[in-house]
């Protein structure tokens, strides 16, 4: 998986190139808070937002990008959402211990965790250009 990218300003929006792949991998971290009986409060402390933003930003991820790479516009706060959700995630598949279990994460989101934690950091280190 491709997990650089870069970020452009356009007015208030930053503009991101987005590989299918990419496009995938946030859209499976969102969903899988999404589907979970968090409270908007819950979801606020994880990721910034409540399940209506959340929702909004899953319609725009969700959708044909299998393809090919596309453009996709996000304000600050949408991208925070996304790196938060790429973090997050990880951590609803620990168990007692705090270990990390990696199929049960592979099997949901299709993804290893290696992919979000870059992805992730390619978030902000594309931040760091702009």
């Amino acid at each position: 998986m491709r997990t650089q990218l870069k970020l452009t300003r356009d007015g208030d929006a930053l503009v991101a190139r987005l590989a299918p792949s990419q496009v995938s991998a946030m859209y499976e971290a969102l969903s899988h808070l999404g589907e979970r009986n968090l409270s908007d409060t819950q979801l606020v402390l994880l990721i910034g937002a409540g399940r209506e933003a959340v929702g909004r930003l899953l319609d725009r991820l969700a959708g044909p990008h299998a393809s090919e790479s596309a453009d996709f516009r996000f304000t600050v706060e949408e991208l925070h959402m996304v790196h938060s959700a790429l973090t997050a995630v990880p951590t609803m598949f620990l168990v007692r211990g705090g270990a990390f279990t990696e199929e049960p994460f592979h099997i949901r989101t299709g993804f290893y965790r290696e992919n979000f934690d870059a992805l992730a950091h390619g978030l902000v280190q594309a931040a760091a250009g702009i």
